[in-house]
């Protein structure tokens, strides 16, 4: 484990895990600083901020309002600070609103293209281990810490990320693209515990204020769940009614607009048919929506690219045996992959990194756009990176 006395900048949301792994990081003698990432989120305005210097950082937010609540809000800023006074740690906000802003426009550009966005995976990818370890380095921190339900494995010299010890909360899906030289630099010390009433408890131990508080079910940038307005309010020529059609181009119905379906939907088709129907695919060219059977949803194998691999590579030039995991509410299933290479003379190398997976068993609702986690398959709890869908077969 990292020496005591360590300076650990902890990414807190305002939320319970993240205030229970600062709380635990303290107990075991690390030299704790919080950190708020101020995204500018809904709730917040300009004036409820202190100002921030030019390096974009403000050590008293004193003036944050409570305002809506979601992950990141200007409510969770002020319990961030509680909990940052209850501790006696200093808390610092960072400004990644400009950061922030390359989040939403992946998320609305995703929809347009026909694809299906992981919002939380990239802001862990590009802030919580990206901008933000930039940002440990200039106050002199040795690590950054999250309340991720995940764990890294030091034990062999050379880290490695494991799932959470509780597989229902286990986290380690939305971690997988965290850059393989940033593991020695992380801190995840709440996937070590079973449930997530063990962390309530040790929250409410530390008498922390948001040892109850709920967790937020929310993307936080989209707080009334209707992502579609968001998605029209940044493009609003993709509103636009288009035809919903049957595997054999037969018209159904109509809709407006193909960013408003995910594959695999099932409600608000607006189709009366005689069976269950499901989204099975989207055309943004023609803005056409074609619905089918649930069969019609099962995909036997997929491609993927901008691979993170947290292994060594050549491990993978031929057919290796894995777990894979397409969503993150579903469980990791028998796979095959291998890396493929593909020329992208706009990258450094020349190249993109891309792989294949077949899955033993034909899968539902493999969704292009969607994050693809692989786990080691004799060691289920090891993950060795993933990928983004690209396209289904």
């Amino acid at each position: 484990m990292p020496p005591k006395g360590a300076k650990v900048l902890v990414a807190m949301s305002g939320g319970v895990d993240s205030s229970a792994a600062a709380a635990l990081l303290l107990e075991q003698g690390y030299e704790v600083v919080g950190c708020f990432m101020r995204l500018g989120s809904p709730g917040e305005t300009i004036d409820e901020m202190m100002p921030f210097d030019s390096a974009g950082v403000s050590c008293d937010p004193n003036k944050v309002k409570i305002g809506h609540q979601g992950c990141c809000s200007v409510g969770d800023a002020a319990d961030a600070r509680e909990v940052a006074a209850k501790l006696g740690i200093p808390l610092y906000v960072c400004n990644f609103k400009k950061d922030f802003g390359r989040i939403i426009d992946y998320f609305v550009d995703a929809y347009a293209n026909g694809r299906t966005p992981n919002p939380c995976v990239r802001c862990n990818d590009w802030l919580k281990f990206g901008k933000l370890h930039e940002y440990a380095q200039q106050i002199g921190a040795e690590f950054v810490a999250s309340g991720h339900y995940a764990r890294i494995d030091r034990s062999n010299g050379s880290p490695m990320l494991l799932r959470g010890l509780d597989e229902k909360k286990d986290q380690s899906y939305v971690l997988f693209g965290a850059p393989r030289a940033r593991l020695a630099e992380m801190l995840l010390p709440i996937g070590e515990y079973m449930t997530k009433a063990e962390v309530r408890a040790i929250a409410e131990k530390y008498d922390l204020p948001v040892f109850d508080k709920p967790d937020s079910q929310e993307i936080c940038f989209v707080p009334d769940n209707d992502y579609a307005g968001l998605v029209e309010r940044r493009r609003p020529e993709l509103r636009v009614k288009g035809q919903i059609v049957d595997l054999h181009g037969q018209q159904l119905g109509e809709h407006d607009g193909q960013h408003r379906y995910t594959i695999g939907q099932r409600r608000g088709l607006g189709i009366a048919a005689g069976e269950p129907i499901y989204v099975v695919d989207k055309d943004p060219e023609t803005n056409t929506v074609t619905v089918g059977s649930n069969t019609d949803l099962m995909a036997q194998a997929c491609s993927a690219n901008e691979a993170n691999w947290l292994i060594d590579e050549a491990e993978l030039h031929d057919w290796k045996p894995v777990l894979a995991q397409h969503r993150y509410n579903s469980a990791p299933v028998p796979a095959k992959v291998r890396i493929i290479d593909r020329e992208d003379p706009s990258t450094p190398s020349g190249r993109v990194g891309c792989f294949e997976c077949v899955f033993d068993d034909p899968q539902r609702a493999v969704t292009p756009g969607q994050a693809l986690a692989l786990y080691d398959l004799e060691r289920p709890e090891i993950v060795l990176g993933g990928g983004w869908i690209e396209s289904v077969s």
